[in-house]
């Protein structure tokens, strides 16, 4: 699928302290309300924005995270990117797995995140860190959503 976006009004935001995830999930429920995203669709970008952002903070150490608006044709989107250099996921497919933790929690925020958006990938090197991209594209009876290039 080919998606324009405009560098330009991609928005980065570090992420290194618990107010900083607060700060995340404002700008990425901004974005999603100005694109189009009806409230459910919000809940749930947000939702998985704030999983991978803790995971940025929690596992990687910190890093950042990018929020850039798409368009393709009429249809509206947004990819969310968060990037750390701590020390990468050992085990993607385990730690894709509903269940499994490193971290005490309920073992969702990967697999969850990975429910909740239209797309998610996630590239990882154990000692050099971890991107995970994720996009959404707005839904509804008005909506127009991108199919395959």
């Amino acid at each position: 699928m080919t998606a324009a976006s405009d560098p330009a009004t991609a928005t980065s935001l570090p992420i290194g302290s618990d107010a900083d995830l607060a700060w995340v999930r404002h700008q990425v429920r901004q974005f999603a309300a100005e694109l189009g995203f009806g409230l459910v669709q919000q809940t749930k970008i947000v939702t998985a924005a704030s999983e991978l952002a803790r995971n940025t903070l929690v596992h990687g150490g910190g890093g950042q995270a990018r929020i850039t608006p798409l368009r393709n044709g009429q249809a509206s989107g947004l990819q969310l990117v968060f990037t750390d250099t701590g020390p990468g996921i050992r085990d993607l497919d385990l730690a894709m797995t509903d269940g499994y933790t490193t971290g005490g929690g309920l073992g969702l925020g990967l697999s969850g995140a990975r429910r909740l958006v239209d797309e998610l990938s996630i590239e990882t090197e154990p000692g050099k860190g971890t991107t995970v991209t994720l996009v959404a594209w707005v839904s509804g009876p008005s909506a127009v959503r991108p199919g395959p290039a």
